[in-house]
């Protein structure tokens, strides 16, 4: 795979490897085409948004082992779909993230200016 850069335009830096992220589990937010959900942007999980998230759907705080997925808890960084964040902006709870780890494609669904706004690492 082609390195991929962050919405910087830089090399995309990895986003966590505890617990292991990424569309294809690398720790780093790369996508494909295939990858509908667009897993790009490299998010800091917050009680309140795993809550929110759950509540729309998609259960982020549950351990599946059945898919050696360990659940996330407050603080963990983690691949999140573009979609889901531009969704959690809106409704006004977005995680921060990380934008050297955030995938270029996520600005396929969400503003810069709304990652910037969330941005731990904009200095």
């Amino acid at each position: 795979m082609a390195k991929q850069l962050n919405v910087l335009g830089e090399p995309l830096e990895c986003c966590s490897e505890d617990p292991m992220t990424g569309y294809f589990r690398t720790g780093c937010c790369e996508t494909v085409d295939e990858d509908v959900g667009s897993h790009t942007v490299c998010a800091i999980m917050t009680d309140e948004f795993l809550a929110y998230s759950k509540y729309v759907g998609n259960d982020l705080s549950t351990p599946r082992p059945e898919y050696n997925f360990p659940g996330l808890v407050d603080g963990d960084q983690w691949c999140l779909c573009a979609l889901r964040f531009a969704q959690a902006y809106d409704e006004g709870i977005a995680p921060l993230v990380r934008l050297r780890s955030t995938n270029m494609r996520a600005l396929e669904h969400v503003p810069l200016e709304h990652l910037k706004q969330r941005a731990i690492d904009l200095n």
